[in-house]
């Protein structure tokens, strides 16, 4: 679908729907007018280089910041909205996690937050930190920690409560390929499972991975379908391919 394509229609499986959606710092237009839906249970990509204005979506989404312009809804619920946030997850591009804490106290913290107690939350740190592997590592302070596993944590104090909605600003950031590969198996269960993810990307191998996905650049949605969609319309073999053709140009 091209930029000149109607904006998506909104239907009652919409768990995202950005409308005409522009945000400006200072003189500097960073979103120019998006539109987008996001389906319930699916996988969505935002696929862009550095600096093409995916953070900056993601932050509206969350209610973190609020559109110039245009509207967000997340779940029903018109964004911003404080009790919303206790049914999304979200990991940040920069993590924000206190680094004279242990892991292990890290995740208590911020699952207290969502009313995690007890057996219950005991269980759950047990899990997360499996899937992240990090449950060696637990009673290690978070500033002994490398990028990598700072990145993994973030994840784990995501994924927590169990959310209805995950959203990932480039989650797999200085992990190895391996854990990486055990990341989107564990994101393709979720979605099994019913849970609406949301994942920001340059890496276009993850890309594929997504059911649908938005590719941007410059603030501005450039395409919008599927993966096998994109590459048919832009007669391309792969996703690189496909985003420089709608780009017009080398990303």
């Amino acid at each position: 679908m091209n930029l000149n394509a109607p904006s998506p229609i909104v239907a009652a499986d919409d768990c995202i729907e950005a409308v005409q959606v522009s945000k400006a710092f200072g003189k500097r237009i960073v979103l120019d007018q998006i539109s987008l839906t996001v389906k319930r249970g699916e996988i969505f990509g935002l696929l862009g280089p550095s600096g093409s204005g995916k953070t900056t979506l993601v932050r509206l989404i969350t209610g973190l910041d609020v559109p110039d312009n245009g509207s967000i809804t997340l779940l029903d619920v018109h964004m911003p909205k404080l009790s919303v946030l206790s049914r999304i997850g979200y990991m940040a591009q920069s993590d924000a996690l206190y680094g004279e804490l242990t892991a292990q106290e890290n995740l208590e913290f911020f699952s207290s937050l969502y009313g995690l107690r007890g057996a219950v939350l005991k269980k759950r740190i047990q899990e997360v930190a499996e899937l992240v592997k990090l449950s060696g590592d637990l009673k290690k302070p978070v500033q002994l920690y490398s990028g990598g596993m700072k990145r993994r944590l973030s994840l784990a104090v995501a994924l927590m409560h169990k959310p209805e909605v995950l959203i990932l600003d480039e989650p797999t950031v200085g992990i190895d390929p391996v854990l990486r590969k055990t990341i989107w198996d564990e994101l393709d269960h979720l979605r099994k499972n019913g849970v609406t993810i949301l994942v920001t990307t340059h890496v276009m191998d993850e890309a594929e991975k997504c059911d649908r996905l938005a590719m941007i650049r410059d603030g501005r949605v450039i395409a919008f379908g599927s993966p096998e969609q994109l590459k048919t319309e832009s007669h391309s073999s792969t996703m690189e391919d496909a985003f420089i053709t709608y780009g017009g140009g080398a990303a």
